[in-house]
This record gives structure tokens, C-alpha cells and sequence, in this order.
């Protein structure tokens, strides 16, 4: 029941953005400017409930779906998160259920999560020095120590674990050196990722991006050459080895866009699907699914045998005021 759409790329991943609330206020993602104490986030009701999510996916896996991935928000931030993916589990036990998460409240969580089935675990930590990740994130409470421990845990635990580091000109790039290092040391591999136009409230700015082969010449100016490793095709990151054989990723959006392979459907923490990090568009799942369910598989066929999108490759020709959805609404 294969459905492609209109540059033959299927649907494999579905990322779902279990709320929109966070810990953290990453100047990238939440600005506290936007996201302040006055911030009105969605109540329980607007969010779909853990059966609507495991009947969703339930209506994907005939499509040919492999992957999901939990995200926020930070998704730890939502209760009881380990039933959903047991639901997940019992689906199928090939699939492929990830969780994207900040870090710093999943020592706590994780024994539940892999014993629910939990395929692996993806952390943000965008600096090793606690004062620039403190800044970044906005917060004042978590120490990037925090976040390197739940790292250790995972490999203590035998959890595969890989970490996310947003790379941002003049705020972190003096960081990139401390995290690979720092990743070494723990034996798990980071993507470096380029500073993305998601959304409306980060102020992107094209000058601020620090790109893929900027920070490989970075890593290179210590470790020497870095030779490219060949992934499979419809991975975000791809991957370099340095002399010592560690591998690390870099995910360029910005300069090396990925769209012609993008095989992912987003879900936004209140219902919404988007077929593009970047789309204006979306469509509204949540009615679909609590007023006639039994629409679902045709609802989706039809968004996705339209879509078209290809933001990434042709970003100078958009209006710089689209109105794209925020990183923390459907999730990265």
C-alpha cells in the first residue's frame, strides 16, 4: 500500500511533537521573549491522547512506515510517556521507535522507556562549557553536566544514543572542538547541525550559519582529514570518520539540503500534520481522527500523493515572511 508523492519519495518516519511545552528556552527554538511566564500553552484537550496516537500510527505501518520519533517540546515533560510507547510496541516489533530529547530529566525516565520498548534516544547538548550552554538554553537551572550524565547512563545502560548540537556563528563554534572531544571520550557519535530558519521567533539569519564543511575543517585543524562515510540514502546526517575511526554527522539543511530523500510526515502537538519542517501548510489529523477514523488512510494518501515540498533546495525563493511552524509546535 506504497503511496509516494510527487517526487516518488514514500512515507517512512512520522516525527510527533507530544507537546509544546519545554524545560528549556533555547534562543533557537523558545525564545523566553515569546515563551514567557505569560506564554499560553495548549491545554490537555487540544493534545491527542496516547490511544489516538497508537491508532495513527496503527493506520501508517501499512504505508510502509519504519520510524517514529517522540518529540516536543520536550517530550519527557509528558506523563506517562513510557504507555505510549509501549502501544507503539505492541504494533510491531520492527519498528523503529526513537525519542528526541534536551536530556536532562532522562536518567529518571529511561529504565522505564526501554522496558516499554524504546528503540534509542537522541540528545540535544549544543556546548560543553556549562556558561555558553546555560545561555543557550536559556535556563539557569540544568548544567550541561547534567545533560553529558544521562549521556554516560544510555552507554552504561547499552541504549544507543547519538547527541544533536546546533552550531550557531559567534554564540557556540568554540564548542565544537570540546563536544567531539567530549563525545569520544564517551564513545557516541554527534551531528553537528547547521542553524536552521525554522519557524518565526529565532531570528535566523543566514550569516549566523555555520556550515557542514566549516565545522569538518574545524574538526580537521586537530584530528586531520575527515573522510566521508557512505550512509544510506535517506538519512539526515551524513556521516565522516576521522584517522582514529570515530565517526561523527553533520546535518546541513542550509547548505547540503537533503529534500530530494526526505521520507518525513510531521504531527504538531496539537493534531496538525506537515509535510515539511517548513510548511505553511498543514492539515488537521486530530479532527479526522475523533470525528470519522475510519477516513484516516485516505486523509493521508491524499495530503502526501500532493506533496511537493522541497523548502530546503529552494530556499532563496521563498518570501522571508512565510509563516513557518516553530521548532517546539511540531518538533524538528
Amino acid at each position: 500500500m506504497t503511496v509516494l508523492d510527487m517526487l516518488q519519495r514514500p512515507i517512512e518516519d512520522i516525527r510527533i511533537s507530544l507537546t509544546d511545552k519545554c524545560n528549556f528556552r533555547c534562543t533557537y527554538c523558545m525564545p523566553k521573549s515569546v515563551y514567557g511566564r505569560e506564554y499560553k500553552f495548549l491545554p490537555r484537550s487540544e493534545l491527542l491522547n496516547f490511544e489516538e496516537l497508537r491508532f495513527l500510527v496503527q493506520e501508517l505501518l501499512p504505508f510502509g512506515l519504519k520510524k517514529v520519533r517522540l518529540t516536543g517540546g520536550e517530550p519527557l515533560l509528558r506523563k506517562d510517556i513510557e504507555h505510549l510507547v509501549h502501544l507503539f510496541r505492541e504494533l510491531s516489533d520492527d519498528l523503529d521507535i526513537a525519542m528526541t530529547t534536551n536530556g536532562v530529566l532522562l536518567k529518571q525516565a529511561l529504565p522505564k522507556l526501554v522496558n516499554a520498548g524504546l528503540s534509542r534516544v537522541t540528545i540535544s547538548l549544543d556546548a560543553v562549557e556549562n556558561e555558553i550552554f546555560q545561555s543557550m538554553a536559556d535556563n539557569q537551572i540544568f548544567s550541561s553536566q547534567d545533560v553529558l550524565d544521562s549521556i554516560a547512563f544510555c552507554k552504561q545502560n547499552n541504549v544507543p544514543a547519538k547527541v544533536n548540537a546546533v552550531i550557531r556563528k559567534g554564540v557556540n563554534e568554540h564548542q565544537i572542538l570540546p563536544l567531539i572531544k567530549a563525545m569520544m571520550d564517551l564513545d557516541v557519535e554527534i551531528r553537528f547541525i547547521e542553524f536552521m530558519d525554522v519557524g518565526q521567533t529565532n531570528n535566523w539569519n543566514l550569516d549566523e550559519v555555520i556550515t557542514g564543511a566549516e565545522i569538518r575543517k574545524i574538526i580537521s585543524s586537530e584530528f586531520g582529514e575527515c573522510q566521508q562515510v557512505q550512509t544510506k540514502p535517506s538519512a539526515v546526517a551524513r556521516q565522516w570518520k576521522l584517522a582514529n575511526d570515530y565517526v561523527f554527522g553533520c546535518i546541513e539543511s542550509v547548505s547540503e539540503p537533503f529534500c530530494s530523500t526526505c521520507s518525513r510526515l510531521r504531527l504538531s502537538a496539537n493534531g496538525r500534520l506537515y509535510t515539511c519542517l517548513f510548511s505553511e501548510e498543514h492539515h488537521d489529523i486530530k479532527n479526522v481522527i475523533r470525528t470519522t477514523p475510519s477516513d484516516v488512510q485516505t486523509f493521508i494518501s491524499s495530503i502526501w500523493s500532493k506533496r511537493r515540498d522541497r523548502y530546503s533546495e529552494l530556499r532563496a525563493n521563498f518570501d522571508a515572511q512565510q509563516k513557518k511552524p516553530e521548532m517546539s509546535f511540531i518538533g524538528g
